[in-house]
């Protein structure tokens, strides 16, 4: 999962500055895309590199071929999905982005999961999030989510520190991933990520917590996010049956 920090190919850039545009509104859904050296021109790329980043749009569902038309915005292109950073409350489901409601915030000592994601020492000590996301009145996915050491996070990335302290201190506030905050407080600092995806079980506690038998089968999403080399938050999140489609792009 690419940052918006990293560099990209330059077909590959194109193509989210294409993807940008359609999501923007700035080509809206059912619009009729400029002819490509008109396009070309208001870009300011070459046409084979344009015709590549067309066709990488058109294979991912974004645009459409239409013969004596030409390139025309889906009416309902696929939302953005795990090639840029994004809480998962924003990205599951397809309507109004999911509530968040806090179980737990506490500070832990580190588990193996978070020593080896976050490479926290054995007494250190973690702010932890347990949280449930729900839409419509039914829990959609159980989240847990670490932040590294206070001063690691001061070192690294001072601004999600502050924004993790202000969050212990306003209760009214906890009603958000802890992601979303690390998001929020990155305007200026670019961020890394990599996911992966695992089947699973929900087994007893967690099937409790979201309502489910806990043989119910499940989707476990693992996350660490980095800002250079040094991770700063790690997460699981449980999606089980039944909830929301998460969609994952990928980058070409």
């Amino acid at each position: 999962m690419a940052g918006s920090g990293q560099r990209r190919r330059p077909v590959v850039a194109l193509y989210e500055r294409i993807a940008d545009a359609v999501h923007d509104g700035t080509y809206p859904p059912g619009s009729t895309l400029p002819s490509e050296p008109k396009l070309a021109a208001e870009l300011g790329v070459s046409r084979p590199a344009l015709r590549e980043a067309l066709l990488l749009l058109q294979e991912d569902g974004l645009l459409t071929v239409r013969r004596g038309v030409g390139r025309t915005v889906n009416a309902r292109p696929p939302r953005r999905g795990f090639e840029q950073v994004q809480p998962l409350e924003g990205l599951i489901g397809a309507g109004e982005p999911l509530r968040v409601r806090a179980l737990l915030r506490t500070v832990e000592e580190p588990t193996d999961f978070t020593t080896q994601h976050l490479h926290a020492p054995a007494r250190a000590e973690l702010r932890f999030w347990e949280s449930v996301l729900t839409g419509e009145g039914v829990a959609a996915a159980l989240s847990h989510e670490w932040a590294a050491a206070d001063e690691v996070l001061d070192t690294v990335h001072p601004a999600f520190a502050r924004a993790l302290r202000a969050v212990d201190g306003e209760p009214g506030a906890a009603a958000v991933s802890m992601l979303a905050v690390l998001i929020d407080a990155s305007r200026e600092t670019a961020l890394s990520a990599h996911s992966g995806i695992t089947a699973t079980l929900l087994g007893r506690r967690r099937g409790e917590q979201l309502g489910r038998p806990g043989d119910t089968p499940a989707v476990l999403v693992t996350q660490v996010v980095r800002v250079g080399e040094t991770p700063v938050l790690a997460a699981k999140h449980m999606l089980p049956t039944g909830a929301p489609a998460l969609p994952v792009l990928h980058s070409h």
